[in-house]
Parts: structure tokens; C-alpha cells; sequence
């Protein structure tokens, strides 16, 4: 599936930036507290660099104190994977976006227990955020309803 969706929509990986190309495509990291999102207290949506799909909200969005953009959970569900990731010596769940096969980052069970109680800790690099403002001009009028 991966390389049927690469050839696809090779042009939208070709014009990430090679921090954005080394996470979403390499499976890495960006440097906590040395990213774009990670407190960005602005209201809006994040949506996955390569596809566009809204995968967060600023609603669900929390100050976890690790550095990275931590949510509790995803605007729906099915724009996200989470499989087993045993790299590093360490057991974790990686998030990937359905549609692209994104690397995003890590889910934990860590987050506020009164929402869920997970974090969904998200590299900025795979992000891109649209403001409130702006979801209609971008396309993601529809999302308008979670801020009312």
C-alpha cells in the first residue's frame, strides 16, 4: 500500500522540508521543545503534512511537558494507525496516518485520566496547523463545528 500511495502523491513528498521527510518517511524524531507546535496554544486543526487529513484538534490538545505536541485523542479515529513499534530496545505504539502511511509519532497511556487517559505524542514535523480563521479558505470548513 505504501509505495502505491508514494508514486501517487510523490509530489507532496518531494516538497517536505528534510526534517519533515526524515519523520514522516524514516520513522524519526524531532527534538522536543525545538519544534513548531509544541506550545502552540492557538485554536485550529492539525492535519498530516503529506495527505492533508485533519488527524488533531487544539481542542484535544495538553501541555504534557515532553516537548512535543501531545493530544488526547485524534479527530477521528480511522485517519490513524497504531502498531507495535519495538525499535530502540523499547516496547511503544507508533501512530501513522492512514492515509499516507505517515510516521506522526508515539501513543501513551499517560495523558489526563479524566479525558481518556492517553497521550498521543505527535512530531510538529509531520504536522501542518490551519487556524480557526483560515478552515474554510483551506477546505476544512467542516470542522468549524468543534469550536462553536
Amino acid at each position: 500500500m505504501r509505495e502505491n500511495w508514494k508514486k501517487h502523491h510523490s509530489e507532496n513528498i518531494k516538497n517536505l522540508t528534510p526534517i519533515q521527510h526524515h519523520v514522516t518517511q524514516e520513522n524519526g524524531t524531532e527534538p522536543p521543545f525545538q519544534n513548531e507546535f509544541w506550545d502552540n496554544k492557538e485554536e485550529g486543526i492539525y492535519v498530516d503534512i503529506v495527505s492533508g487529513k485533519p488527524l488533531f484538534s487544539s481542542l484535544d490538545k495538553f501541555d504534557s511537558g515532553c516537548g512535543w505536541p501531545s493530544f488526547t485523542k485524534p479527530i477521528k479515529h480511522q485517519e490513524v494507525l497504531e502498531k507495535l513499534d519495538t525499535s530502540h530496545g523499547m516496547r511503544r505504539i507508533e501512530v501513522r496516518s492512514s492515509s499516507a502511511d505517515s510516521h506522526l509519532g508515539h501513543v501513551f497511556d499517560d495523558g489526563p485520566r479524566d479525558k481518556g487517559g492517553l497521550r498521543y505524542c505527535i512530531n510538529s514535523a509531520a504536522l501542518k496547523f490551519i487556524p480557526t480563521e483560515k478552515l474554510n479558505e483551506e477546505g476544512y470548513g467542516e470542522y468549524l463545528r468543534l469550536f462553536k
